[in-house]
């Protein structure tokens, strides 16, 4: 009788170990298939931007029924692409990615789309693919015109220097940016408000109100800065360099973001010979906000990133739930029409960054300086 018993009891432990085993494997995401729902990937750690959006993925996932994973690609499109490779192990059902590079993402979610993941492309476009199943953004063009308008409605007088600068060219986004300042700029131009101050390619084009990609990305490889602050400083200050008098003075800008507008906003202050410079911007960094309220920068494209999250995560939520999410739009990638969810923007300066930032919620006034 103690015999069996004990063998007993020695079962009752092995089957409770193997429950245990079990459960660890299904909360850490281990070896079995569906332990993670949503797969998330962001392009780095190193900007504000993209830590604030993991923050506020991280509070909207808060009450979710849903489990996540966040991963960081630190500026490396092979570290996406094991990225993801970890997360299709997970055995996640949705892939939310904003791409390092937008042609060299295609490789990974198409291992995904292999796995009947759902993809959604997250603020910036994969490319060249047909694995891309939904695209969440803000209306990127309409970033590019709020900036390319700023700078008209503050130019003063005629035949302004009007500088340009845009983001990266392996960013799809970089190109519907400037393409956007370019559709409400160019008319300014060919009129004689503006005169291009740092790109032949730019002022070739002048008279051409809508550019090719080609042309697009003969002008982006002149002004790029790769989202690169420092590199967006040194091509501030060459330019500035061999500028001659008539470019300088009252100035204007067309700064792609918050980083690298405040790179370029340094280097214009220093320059004795600019009078004053109005300069642009986007993602409403808390460094940024403090300069617009210090004057050092004029403007920023606020893309409430709150939104953006609750729509790409509305999204999942309905994919997981066997829905058909809604959809505002669509965006060619170079291969196929992306069905897209568009969120809109807001310009923010001095007058009214307390009412958009502040009142809003987004942030507290104790982070900033002279905020009224």
């Amino acid at each position: 009788m103690k015999k069996v018993l004990k063998a007993l009891s020695l079962m009752l432990v092995m089957m409770l170990f193997a429950a245990l085993l079990s459960a660890c494997n299904k909360s850490t995401g281990g070896s079995g298939k569906g332990s993670i729902d949503v797969g998330i990937v962001l392009p780095t750690k190193d900007e504000p931007r993209w830590v604030q959006d993991e923050q506020r993925f991280k509070d909207a996932l808060k009450d979710s029924d849903y489990t996540t994973e966040i991963l960081f690609s630190q500026g490396s499109s092979a570290k996406e692409k094991e990225n993801v490779e970890t997360l299709i192990n997970k055995g996640i059902k949705v892939l939310i990615i904003c791409p390092q590079d937008g042609d060299a993402a295609a490789a990974a979610v198409e291992a995904a789309k292999k796995e009947d993941i759902t993809v959604i492309s997250y603020d910036r476009l994969i490319t060249n693919t047909d694995a891309v199943d939904y695209y969440v953004t803000f209306d990127s063009v309409a970033v590019g015109a709020a900036q390319g308008q700023y700078l008209i409605d503050h130019a003063k007088g005629k035949n302004v220097p009007l500088y340009l600068y845009a983001g990266a060219a392996s960013d799809n986004n970089a190109f519907l940016f400037f393409q956007g300042a370019w559709s409400v700029l160019q008319p300014k131009i060919a009129d004689g408000t503006f005169k291009i101050a740092n790109s032949s390619e730019a002022e070739a084009l002048k008279d051409t109100a809508e550019l090719s990609r080609d042309q697009l990305s003969k002008i982006l490889g002149q002004v790029t800065t790769n989202w690169d602050p420092n590199e967006a400083k040194n091509k501030a200050q060459t330019h500035l360099t061999a500028a001659g008098a008539d470019l300088k003075g009252d100035v204007a800008v067309l700064a792609p973001n918050d980083g690298t507008a405040r790179s370029i906003a340094d280097v214009f202050a220093s320059d004795g010979d600019i009078s004053s410079y109005v300069i642009t911007g986007q993602d409403a960094e808390k460094a940024s906000i403090q300069y617009i309220i210090d004057g050092k920068q004029s403007m920023t494209v606020f893309k409430d990133v709150r939104t953006l999250v609750k729509d790409a995560m509305g999204m999942a939520v309905e994919i997981l739930d066997g829905k058909t999410p809604e959809t505002t739009g669509s965006y060619n990638n170079g291969k196929v029409d992306i069905k897209a969810k568009q969120t809109d923007v807001i310009v923010v300066n001095k007058d009214n960054v307390k009412k958009e930032l502040i009142d809003s919620g987004y942030y507290e006034a104790s982070e900033f300086k002279g905020i009224e």
